[in-house]
């Protein structure tokens, strides 16, 4: 692998970038300047200001990392099989290798021990003993309805718990909590509750009419997991929760960019009738991606991956084989926007919806120095987690 132009003066680290996207702008020839984990300064790169440090001619593209809301594992790893801080570190080595700078690590439906288990894990990682890349998590379930379940276990869907639950939403240093249910079987006063305490809430894997989507909405809803999967679909009479997702102008939809979950018809007529500043690429990768196995075990399921193709031996959808670059490439490939809405769909757009844009999505002085080279291709090569080089199996 050829590094990007890599140099120090004391405690100074510079990249030198031949084009760099920083979010909103395109640049040229520039020179990123970065101090414990975070950009100082980006400037115009000067051959006379600069002959100090070493340039290289081709280092591609410089942009801001991609975030993933929702990432059942990596590596060979799935977080439900390993509820731990090794197995958190695993999945971010797995995905970093694909530009991913930070994620949610996804627990799907699963018994309370599980996701007690990966609270604490959660709760390590954002600890002293930091993971970087991890930003909180994600609880797709298990408030979920059975009958849009999807690979979900119906035996351990069950009714929301808060008193259970509520001690699971508190996350050191301020981790964020991504909780996707089903809008028509919580609780009163459950989604108020969680959207109080700054937790993201999405309707996922919902047989919702379009009229309990408008009233969760009011209620604190702000998202909706993969959409047009395992949810009611839009008809000419019932709108469903497809319907109050892209008639809804406030709200943010993740978006599994593989051609398995979604046609790319239906993705572009999506993203004209939503507008691609609220759509997320997203992966629902499982422990696949970054491992090559054809054959796994899920959850107890026996999961088939064909050419990237994740599905039980029934044919049920079991999460993807996804990667965020590849979804980066589908995307430009399908024409779900240029390539400013595209990278910004995979950056800027959730940084934005975790509430963590202050931080992340962009490239700017003070932000954290996570970002991601791409060759012309849109092959990645390379990326930095806060500064930090994350070394990829091709390197070794």
């Amino acid at each position: 692998m050829t590094h990007s132009a890599l140099s120090r003066t004391s405690a100074t680290q510079h990249l030198y970038a031949e084009r760099l996207f920083d979010g909103e702008h395109w640049l040229t020839e520039q020179l990123i300047s970065i101090e414990h984990g975070r950009i100082s300064t980006i400037a115009p790169y000067s051959t006379r200001q600069h002959a100090h440090l070493s340039k290289q001619d081709s280092t591609g593209l410089i942009a801001p990392g991609f975030i993933d809301i929702h990432v059942n594992g990596g590596g060979g790893v799935l977080f439900n099989h390993q509820p731990n801080a090794e197995a958190l570190a695993a999945i971010v080595k797995a995905h970093s290798q694909f530009g991913t700078v930070a994620l949610l690590p996804t627990l799907i439906t699963d018994d309370d021990d599980v996701m007690q288990c990966a609270h604490q894990a959660i709760c390590q990682a954002l600890g002293p003993q930091q993971i970087a890349g991890i930003l909180g998590v994600h609880y797709e379930g298990p408030y979920l309805n059975p009958l849009r379940k999807g690979v979900h276990h119906e035996s351990k869907i069950r009714p929301a718990n808060p008193e259970f639950f509520a001690p699971l939403l508190k996350l050191p240093d301020e981790g964020k909590v991504l909780v996707t249910l089903a809008p028509e079987l919580a609780p009163a006063g459950f989604i108020q509750m969680l959207a109080a305490q700054g937790v993201r809430v999405s309707a996922g894997h919902t047989a919702a009419s379009y009229a309990q989507i408008q009233q969760a909405l009011a209620q604190g809803v702000s998202g909706f997991t993969h959409l047009f999967n395992a949810m009611s679909p839009l008809t000419s009479r019932e709108p469903g929760v497809v319907g109050a997702a892209l008639d809804d102008r406030d709200s943010w939809c993740g978006m599994i960019v593989d051609g398995y979950h979604i046609h790319p018809a239906v993705m572009r007529t999506a993203i004209r009738a939503k507008g691609s500043d609220k759509i997320m690429l997203v992966t629902d990768a499982i422990h696949s991606v970054g491992y090559g196995q054809r054959e796994l075990d899920f959850l107890g399921k026996a999961v088939l991956n064909d050419n990237g193709k994740v599905t039980t031996l029934d044919g049920t959808l079991a999460g993807s084989d996804l990667d965020m670059a590849s979804a980066v490439r589908n995307a430009l490939q399908y024409g779900l926007g240029d390539e400013t809405a595209v990278l910004q769909m995979a950056s800027r757009n959730p940084a934005q919806y975790l509430r963590v844009s202050h931080q992340l999505g962009y490239l700017r002085p003070g932000y954290q120095a996570s970002m991601v080279c791409l060759d012309n291709n849109w092959q990645v090569i390379q990326c930095w987690i806060n500064g930090q080089y994350q070394v990829s199996d091709s390197d070794r």
